[in-house]
């Protein structure tokens, strides 16, 4: 029996049906991709170094990549992301076959991967609204949310297999047809055009586009104020990912095992948010949706860090907590911003995001790796979760916020 879907249900599952499979390949090609680093050099330096040009261009080029996002042609531009993508990763099969990749050609192709994904990110979020009736989008955020969480899950057991059995080219070579595919699913959908902006009509310059869409994100004062909710948050929370594995192996004394176990418990806490998230849609009033969200990271965070160093199996139900609570609020602040901003700026707006995102990222990092040295991990944890609850508090404290 067939489940008879409206048009934009089609539409919308078609497209990130294809998303699905090449996020499933990225991901694997990005594990494998650190295996040879590994293999190949054994040096952190060299690791951090890949981790800088995967995030630099989102975080350098966002503000002007959204301005050509909202230019032109989103599905042209999301198919020749894709493509671009597929096309740097298939020159490096070629090399591969003649040749043994140098470390210096395996960091070009992260960078120019991430380039594409630049492109490619902003342009997904900014065609959703022209796709997805307003009442939906929050849900239409938590499905997308667990195609997310299982490309973590999935990923290191398929990339584990690919690559010990047939090494790296094999692996590139199917996230090529990842991208291949998702530019199809994007070429069968039909995506209107009407939120393209007539900005260049006008004559205007990319700096002056690029300020628009800053001013229109000011001028709204409650989408302003969760920007830097947001960006707070996201200094404070993005360093945890990678900190997990210390937590596992140096205060509770735990082998790779344990520290895979935190981390495919925090991954199925994600896919289990985002299919709530996408069945139930969250609470009436999103602040407060938001707010219990971060409310829960926090409380998770917290009790982490006073566990003892007997406390594992505590500390992998706080982990998947943690990435329970991850979707209801990253999901309805995309929803949000979705909802409230005129698609012709959302390329502009979602491009900004990300690169407020990127920025925090390794300033986070580095307050986190030095604390956690000094002081110990533990304390980092318990400190982040006292403050990730006081940033929970702001959208329903906030009046602005909470009115959205």
């Amino acid at each position: 029996m067939f489940i008879k879907m409206e048009k934009w249900q089609r539409d919308f599952f078609t497209i990130w049906g294809g998303q699905a499979i090449s996020l499933i390949t990225s991901a694997i090609l990005q594990i494998a991709f650190i295996w040879y680093l590994t293999a190949q050099t054994g040096s952190a330096m060299v690791l951090s170094l890949a981790s800088l040009v995967g995030f630099l261009p989102q975080a350098i080029l966002g503000p002007v990549i959204g301005v050509f996002v909202d230019r032109y042609d989103r599905k042209l531009i999301m198919i020749g992301a894709d493509l671009f993508i597929a096309a740097v990763s298939l020159v490096l099969v070629f090399v591969a076959v003649y040749a043994k990749l140098s470390i210096w050609m395996v960091m070009v192709v992260l960078f120019l991967r991430s380039v594409g994904t630049a492109f490619h990110s902003p342009s997904l979020n900014a065609i959703t609204p022209l796709l997805v009736p307003e009442s939906q989008l929050t849900r239409c955020a938590g499905y997308s949310h667990t195609v997310i969480s299982a490309s973590y899950i999935i990923s290191p057991a398929i990339a584990a297999f690919l690559y010990s059995m047939w090494g790296l080219n094999v692996v590139i070579a199917l996230d090529v047809l990842g991208a291949v595919i998702a530019s199809i699913t994007v070429a069968l959908v039909g995506i209107p055009k009407s939120g393209i902006s007539q900005s260049t009509a006008e004559g205007n310059t990319v700096i002056r586009e690029m300020l628009e869409g800053f001013n229109v994100i000011r001028r709204h004062k409650g989408l302003y104020a969760l920007l830097w909710i947001g960006a707070f948050f996201a200094l404070i929370y993005m360093p945890i990912n990678a900190l997990f594995p210390l937590m596992s192996m140096e205060y509770f004394g735990g082998s790779p095992a344990h520290a895979s176990i935190v981390e495919t418990a925090f991954a199925g806490g994600m896919l289990a948010g985002g299919l709530l998230l996408g069945v139930w849609g969250g609470f009436k009033k999103k602040a407060f949706t938001m707010s219990s969200s971060m409310l829960l990271m926090g409380m998770s965070l917290v009790i982490s860090g006073l566990l003892p160093i007997n406390g594992f199996p505590l500390f992998a139900v706080c982990s998947g907590l943690m990435g329970l609570s991850s979707p209801f609020y990253s999901g309805v602040q995309t929803a949000l911003y979705q909802e409230k901003i005129k698609p012709e700026y959302l390329g502009r707006v979602f491009s900004l995001l990300g690169s407020l995102m990127s920025f925090m990222m390794p300033i986070g990092l580095i307050a986190s790796g030095l604390f956690a040295d000094q002081l110990g991990v533990n304390y980092w944890f318990f400190l982040s979760g006292v403050a990730i609850a006081v940033i929970g508090c702001l959208p329903i404290v906030i009046p602005s916020v909470r009115q959205l």
